[in-house]
């Protein structure tokens, strides 16, 4: 039986940045727009996290029954360590997912924006078919979309829209270089798990890539996020704070670029998560700024 510290971890706690960051930058821009609403953010966030650890977990559940993740480096995989029972690691997917619906609910109820129902069932049902589900879209090197357009699109957008009743060129931007910098937390994942995906028939973005053309795009999403600063910062130029977090990310692709393969990849997956952080905390600062300079 799993214990309480191997339930956290597989609930992989390195990952939750890239649900925290969408929410930092969608808040942000709702305040440049001057309507942001802390209660709003709270609920977008606690939205946010319980998406992502239930998509943790539905990912480890699945993988585990596949017999993918035997051979892995890097967190605990409660399934395929054989740590904890497939059914449990399923119902705590299910359980975050459920809570993910009824924070959705409360969000959709109190902002008014009932448009975003049906975008936050396309969200759950799309974490769960990622790895899970006879046709898993993440086998097929779909991952990266997934967590471009749920994490970085829908996430950012979403909390902007859900406190300021519309979207303005920095949201987008914004949650454009979320969504780029989230994804290359997941090519960065891919690349180090490119030969047990290989032997397993996971036909992830990184197998189907290469390691070399993986490599390049990781530092190209780094490279977008960064072309997004100096769009918000057109608009408001207190957004360029934000280049600061670049100092993070430089050390990254100079791993990754440099050929880092295995148990070397592990601290670029944390790293890059922190980028993520400072990245989205920095613009939603920024951001904040504008309409206080205003």
């Amino acid at each position: 039986m799993a214990t309480v510290s191997q339930w956290v971890e597989g609930a992989r706690p390195r990952t939750l940045p890239a649900a925290v960051a969408p929410v930092l930058v969608g808040t942000g821009a709702a305040y440049a727009l001057g309507r942001a609403d802390t209660a709003l953010a709270l609920l977008a966030l606690l939205v946010s996290l319980a998406l992502q650890i239930g998509v943790n977990y539905a990912n480890d559940y699945s993988d585990g029954i596949r017999g993918t993740d035997r051979e892995r480096v890097g967190p605990v995989r409660l399934v395929g360590q054989g740590l904890a029972r497939a059914d449990n690691v399923k119902l705590a997917a299910m359980a975050f997912f459920g809570s993910a619906a009824l924070f959705g609910l409360a969000l959709v109820a109190i902002s008014g924006a009932f448009v975003l129902l049906l975008v936050g069932a396309a969200s759950i049902a799309a974490a769960w078919y990622y790895t899970g589900g006879k046709r898993p879209y993440g086998y097929s090197g779909l991952g990266e979309v997934f967590v471009f357009v749920f994490f970085g699109l829908v996430a950012t957008l979403g909390t902007t829209y859900t406190q300021a009743g519309s979207l303005s060129l920095p949201s987008v931007a914004g949650a454009v270089g979320v969504g780029a910098i989230a994804s290359a937390i997941l090519v960065a994942n891919n690349l180090r798990d490119i030969p047990s995906d290989t032997s397993h028939g996971k036909g992830t973005l990184a197998v189907r890539l290469g390691a070399t053309r993986t490599r390049t795009l990781y530092a190209v999403l780094l490279a977008v996020a960064l072309i997004c600063v100096l769009v918000a910062g057109i608009v408001h130029p207190s957004a360029l704070i934000a280049l600061l977090s670049f100092a993070l990310a430089l050390p990254l692709v100079r791993r990754v670029i440099g050929g880092a393969v295995g148990r070397d990849l592990v601290p670029v997956l944390s790293g890059t998560g922190r980028f993520e952080l400072v990245y989205a905390a920095l613009l939603a600062i920024g951001l904040g700024a504008a309409n206080h300079l205003g």
